[in-house]
């Protein structure tokens, strides 16, 4: 075997779940088509989850020191304060771009020993009872156990592997990229001020050094969105658009986007998996696609790693479809009805009316910030307590935080008893007793995503649970 995991594209979602399967001691190399990492700026923050799960891991603060805090709040372009006692410890939108955001978890990742082939492109895939079969372009292969698809939108994985991707085509397409403006500032604000009052998919603002990041509609849907636009293209749609071309000039990079909407079928596929977008895509309105694809990589890396160590349980990996796909589908359904709050028709500017006066209900915001954030996602993991299945937010413990202590990717028994025990499970599991004031159960026992798996404070209750999510205790 050349590797235990082979992933395939070096974008957010590729090294992230590179990063959390290496950091079991698992070899893991990744597969990346192009020479150099993109420039595109395709995603612009990060949202509440994605912080905590960066926070999980220990490197929260190199993001905060390239990133600008923003408030949460608001849906569709609808502002409204943020909801009071969000269950988060980091209740803000992190602005950082994302050649930033892969940059960071780029050296995460090496560090911790990943190794990244640029200028390897995928051909093929073949699977036996043993492994996978990589082949690449220009006739060399590779072997691993597991191979995880996170090349984008139009994946190849996902073609190889014949899974379905049903959902609906672009209707739409921008135009986007960072440009020099010769227009002054007065100037570009009015111009975007008074085309916004009708188009609220337009915008050009300052995005540092000297640049704009400029977002125009086009004028139609192109065949193949992979050729950027040229120059004159987003010139003249903003001549159309805005009655001005703001003397754009000198691009940094074009890119050209649309809001196709589809989800896979299947994230699963014998030994092949799939994740980010190349498992689901969708409208960027509310800045959700990069956030899901590290949350994919989030669940799955440890899953991943449990199955090349030996111990995952029969069913652990067919968890990761049960419990993501159901997510994205929620994701796809939000930022479908966003796109249509957007839209200047009478209609959809009705609903946005009488959506405007119901998020004056806290209720009502708190439901669609949980949402968008990513905070209020429960997964299906049985049991009664409203806890089991959610993640759990970061909480001050006896000495220290809870996040501080899942830096390694563990399970965490949280016991305010005592007197529970995860003895056959110590090489998988942490058992902390000097718990704070949350949460307010006898014991709770978290999944190295920080998800909750169990409350209560039976042993033998426990046991059940240690069993079904760490495998088999020790002997």
């Amino acid at each position: 075997m050349d590797a235990d995991v082979v992933v395939v594209g070096a974008g957010p979602t590729g090294v992230m779940l590179a990063a959390e399967v290496r950091l079991h001691g698992v070899r893991v190399l990744v597969l990346e088509q192009d020479a150099e990492p993109t420039r595109v700026v395709r995603a612009l923050g990060l949202h509440a989850r994605s912080i905590e799960v960066l926070d999980q891991r220990g490197l929260l603060d190199r993001f905060l020191a390239e990133g600008t805090q923003h408030p949460i709040g608001g849906f569709a372009g609808i502002s409204r304060p943020a909801p009071d006692r969000l269950d988060t410890a980091h209740p803000y939108v992190l602005g950082i771009p994302q050649p930033t955001t892969e940059r960071l978890l780029t050296g995460h990742a090496v560090g911790l020993g990943v190794e990244i082939r640029r200028g390897r492109a995928v051909v093929g895939l073949a699977q036996d009872d043993s492994g996978v079969t990589v082949d690449l372009a220009g006739g060399t292969r590779v072997r691993a156990r597991h191979v995880v698809g996170c090349d984008g939108g139009r994946s190849t994985v996902r073609r190889l592997l014949g899974v379905g991707f049903p959902g609906e085509p672009a209707t739409r397409e921008w135009l986007s990229g960072e440009v020099e403006v010769t227009a002054p500032p007065e100037e570009v604000t009015a111009v975007v001020t008074e085309v916004r009052r009708t188009q609220r998919g337009f915008g050009v603002g300052p995005s540092g050094g000297g640049l704009y990041r400029v977002v125009v509609p086009a004028e139609g849907v192109a065949e193949d969105r992979s050729t950027p636009p040229t120059l004159e293209e987003v010139a003249h749609r903003l001549r159309v658009v805005a009655g001005t071309d703001l003397g754009v000039h000198s691009p940094r990079w074009l890119s050209r986007f649309g809001d196709a909407t589809r989800l896979a079928e299947r994230y699963r596929t014998g030994r092949v998996f799939l994740a980010g977008d190349a498992a689901h895509v969708h409208p960027p309105v509310g800045g959700q696609g990069l956030n899901l694809g590290v949350q994919d990589a989030f669940n799955l890396g440890w899953k991943l790693a449990a199955e090349v160590a030996g111990w995952a349980p029969e069913e652990l990996l067919d968890s990761y479809h049960a419990e993501r796909h159901p997510v994205a589908a929620e994701v796809l359904d939000t930022t479908r009805a966003q796109a249509e709050l957007l839209s200047t028709e009478p209609g959809p500017r009705a609903v946005r009316r009488l959506l405007a006066d119901l998020m004056d209900l806290d209720d009502v915001h708190r439901f669609l910030v949980e949402r968008t954030t990513g905070i209020g996602i429960r997964y299906d993991l049985g049991g009664g307590h409203p806890l089991v299945g959610r993640r759990l937010r970061d909480v001050a413990l006896g000495r220290g935080r809870l996040y501080a202590r899942m830096h390694r990717g563990r399970g965490l028994l949280l016991d305010r008893t005592g007197r529970l025990s995860v003895a056959g499970w110590a090489d998988r599991v942490d058992h902390v007793v000097d718990v704070g004031e949350e949460p307010a159960v006898p014991a709770a026992l978290l999944r190295p995503d920080g998800h909750v798996a169990w409350v209560g404070e039976d042993q033998q209750d426990l046991l059940g649970s240690l069993s079904r999510w760490f495998g088999a205790a020790a002997g």
